[in-house]
């Protein structure tokens, strides 16, 4: 192959990888703070506009928009994947209107963050069955706010999935959640504001945010968690029928302390209308010794999450890269060999 060359030589080579020329800004601090500062203030002038339009006709615009570019984002061919493996018997047109939902709902829950403040007024305190905005499990919240005693609280991304943490801060239980940042600056200060409001503690995922969440519980508070994304470096546990790397922290904290484990999804319904489900504590498996099994417990988290998304799989983010395994061989765990697999039973 021809190579061009310059007064008779090759171009000089780079062996470090080049960045996309999109991304080559950020090799220059001072045009990187310009582009956040651009972008943060879009980002503001976007909800001022969401605000004027209205949270309905927000929605629906934005649902116009998404479906739109879906078809033109690459994580739609990755739902798509996700979805045929998940539902093998389902057909390619079922799997089609599912992909639809899922799109339709990230419209409306990001719409949503807007108007957090007037869905959680739409909470009837002393009729929690009616209404746009309902829940169940309310015995179980008040036990868990008023036994003085620590909890964990799983979740996972489905519908709007910023709900159950602005109940519990509506009805006073102390929480801490641990939440992702956005990269930039602006926007996660923003989103900071609006979340310390509504919602509990908030941790981001950064060094020593694990010895945070554990001396939480450790003084016998209540934590909640979203355990339903790939954790990279995490054992591989059965998900859909599939492999899938999946942090074990949720449960190590379960063994650690031994305090009740409880579930929270939210439901999204027709007509603007949502469901927040809390369920009864759950037993946990444990080992001969009587602990919570660590492998064991994060499966069966799984399984009810998975259970979860097939009562409602167009309210479930299946544009995550859930499955992606990015590493073999590692100690104390086991991989697909030749197609198969098994998932590891102990965790030190």
């Amino acid at each position: 192959m021809n190579v061009p060359t310059h007064n008779g030589r090759r171009p000089p080579q780079s062996d470090a990888p080049q960045p996309p020329a999109h991304r080559a800004y950020r090799r220059n601090p001072l045009l990187a703070k310009t582009v956040a500062w651009i972008v943060g203030w879009l980002a503001r002038i976007a909800i001022f506009v969401v605000r004027l339009l209205g949270r309905r006709l927000a929605a629906a615009l934005a649902v116009w928009i998404t479906r739109l570019l879906a078809p033109l984002i690459p994580e739609n061919r990755l739902a798509a994947a996700n979805l045929a493996a998940a539902f093998p018997e389902k057909s390619e047109e079922d799997r089609r209107h599912i992909l639809r939902g899922v799109w339709d709902n990230l419209a409306r829950t990001t719409i949503e963050y807007v108007f957090l403040d007037q869905i959680l007024a739409e909470l009837r305190v002393h009729r929690m069955d009616a209404g746009p905005l309902t829940t169940t499990g309310l015995e179980d919240f008040l036990r868990i706010r008023e036994d003085g005693k620590p909890a964990l609280i799983f979740s996972a991304h489905l519908a709007n999935w910023e709900l159950p943490a602005t109940i519990a801060k509506r009805f006073w239980l102390d929480l801490t959640i641990m939440y992702r940042v956005p990269k930039n600056s602006m926007i996660a200060a923003d989103l900071m504001r609006v979340r310390s409001h509504m919602m509990g503690k908030l941790v981001p995922p950064r060094f020593g945010s694990a010895f945070e969440i554990a001396e939480t519980v450790a003084n016998g508070g209540h934590v909640g968690l979203l355990v339903d994304q790939r954790q990279s470096g995490g054992p591989l546990l059965r998900f859909f029928g599939r492999p899938a790397l999946t942090s074990t922290f949720f449960a190590k904290l379960a063994r650690q302390y031994d305090c009740p484990v409880y579930g929270v999804r939210a439901i999204r319904r027709p007509g603007d209308r949502f469901h927040v489900e809390l369920t009864p504590p759950i037993d946990l498996p444990r080992d001969p010794d009587g602990r919570i099994d660590v492998m064991a417990a994060t499966q069966r988290i799984n399984d009810i999450i998975e259970g979860w998304i097939r009562e409602h799989p167009e309210q479930w983010l299946w544009l995550h890269d859930r499955w992606r395994i990015t590493y073999v061989g590692r100690k104390g765990r086991l991989f697909p060999t030749g197609g198969s697999w098994q998932a590891p039973t102990h965790v030190e």
